[in-house]
């Protein structure tokens, strides 16, 4: 079972600029989930929303190409994939000739579905999109939706997870809220790098107390997890402590080496969102 440790995170890495798949690193999720109270079947659906930003390969002429990639990977598969590894692969593809687009589409989502789902039973490709350069201009980019926490004038004082600043307003009828923060902020859980994000609550159920929650998404800021670690951690607190009969959690975070992740966690199924990145992205 591979661990972060045994990454290439924080460590030197010799640039391989020819095509090569072994360069991806999964990582399990069954280990940091069990951490926050789930073995089983997960009380969520959704994916991981991936973009990058930096593929270059060359055509059948040796002429470089570029675009942009999309990538969505089901929260129900065993693994993550650690983002330098996927960073080096991606890499590995430029000084690589390829066929044309759609060779390089159809790589892209073999190797990376056979990543995450090793050791595992497939049970759906991941999805991919290819974008090319005369359509750059079509990327929309959009803030997301709901009430500021940010207005909020609180004294912070935990930088750990606290989910205990976590509350209900037990007087009051149920709602149906959309909440927002641009202060989420974690480190990295193997270099201790910050990792900066955005993150929107969507719930039905009894008011959360906001000064709380927005104290509580402060609490990341010292706290050393991966992007979908950090969003299974949110939506289970919340889950747990403030029992929505309905809840959405869904965070951007700005890149790292040409790669975001978008991880987006819901209670019942529902479409994704658009992969639309924030102008921090």
């Amino acid at each position: 079972m591979n661990t972060p440790e045994q990454s290439q995170l924080g460590k030197a890495s010799a640039y391989v600029d020819q095509y090569d798949a072994s360069l991806l690193f999964p990582i399990p999720r069954a280990g940091k989930r069990a951490e926050i109270g789930v073995t089983g079947a997960a009380p969520f659906f959704g994916a991981d929303m991936w973009t990058a930003f930096e593929l270059s390969w060359l055509n059948t002429r040796g002429k470089p190409q570029v675009a942009l990639v999309h990538f969505t990977i089901p929260c129900e598969t065993p693994n993550i994939v650690e983002s330098k590894s996927f960073k080096l692969y991606l890499n590995s593809y430029n000084n690589t000739r390829f066929a044309d687009a759609a060779d390089v589409l159809a790589r892209l989502r073999t190797d990376i579905s056979e990543a995450v789902w090793r050791g595992g039973v497939v049970q759906s490709s991941i999805g991919v999109k290819l974008i090319d350069a005369t359509l750059f201009d079509r990327e929309p980019l959009h803030e997301l939706d709901g009430l500021s926490l940010d207005r909020l004038d609180v004294e912070c004082t935990h930088y750990q997870p606290a989910p205990e600043l976590l509350t209900t307003v037990p007087d009051e009828g149920v709602v149906n809220e959309v909440l927002v923060s641009n202060l989420l902020k974690s480190n990295c859980l193997v270099t201790g790098q910050p990792d900066w994000g955005s993150v929107q609550i969507r719930y039905s159920g009894l008011p959360i107390q906001q000064e709380g929650l927005l104290q509580y998404l402060v609490s990341f800021r010292n706290h050393n997890e991966f992007h979908e670690q950090c969003v299974e951690r949110i939506f289970m607190d919340i889950w747990t402590r403030c029992k929505p009969t309905k809840l959405t959690v869904y965070a951007r975070y700005t890149r790292r080496g040409g790669l975001d992740i978008n991880p987006f966690r819901t209670s019942h199924p529902q479409a994704l969102p658009g992969n639309t990145r924030t102008a921090r992205q």
